[in-house]
């Protein structure tokens, strides 16, 4: 194996490029210590720390017919060190906010008791807003919904046409969905 260690980083990327393996070492040997450690000085957690480092140079080194160094190669490998961590952390914080998420979720309906009061209770709730459409309006929709009949059936059914049956639809979704909202905004409140 040849000995490296004397060359220039221009030299070292150079060689690289061309799929030089003692190169890719030399590279290795020479920056991943002071890459661990800006990634640890970042996250300060040792095993994500040598995780980044790690897959940054099975990447590096995978890609390395397509990598293009332009300046110098420390700054290169500090800089993609520096936005690994970032999306990490991006990562992270997605991943907590869903975990918190989760919890609050879990915490809210841990009790199957208190979920079927509530299931019953909205329920009611939504009946009462269909209930509250004009009589035509609600008919079309409980056909629609409950029934699960299509628009060309309720139109044949109802004798009128198509376009009437999308009217009254519109209509009563639109309303029930304000209210519905007003109404679920009522359940996480309380």
């Amino acid at each position: 194996m040849k000995k490296l260690c004397g060359l220039p980083d221009n030299e070292l990327v150079e060689l690289f490029g061309q799929g030089d393996i003692a190169a890719f070492e030399e590279i290795y040997n020479r920056y991943w210590l002071d890459l661990y450690a800006a990634a640890y000085k970042r996250l300060k957690e040792r095993e994500p720390a040598k995780e980044i480092v790690q897959d940054f140079f099975t990447s590096f080194w995978i890609n390395r017919t397509q990598v293009k160094i332009h300046s110098s190669l420390q700054g290169y490998l500090f800089t993609s060190i520096r936005y690994l961590v970032l999306n990490y952390k991006r990562a992270e914080a997605v991943r907590n906010t869903y975990n918190e998420l989760l919890l609050l979720v879990n915490d809210r309906f841990d009790n199957s008791t208190e979920e079927n009061f509530s299931y019953k209770e909205l329920k009611e709730r939504v009946d009462m807003e269909v209930n509250q459409l004009p009589t035509k309006c609600r008919f079309v929709f409980e056909l629609s919904r409950n029934q699960y009949k299509t628009n060309k059936e309720i139109a044949r059914l109802l004798g009128i046409s198509e376009k009437t049956v999308e009217n009254h639809l519109t209509k009563a979704l639109r309303y029930l969905r304000v209210n519905i909202n007003v109404i679920l905004l009522f359940f996480f409140i309380k």
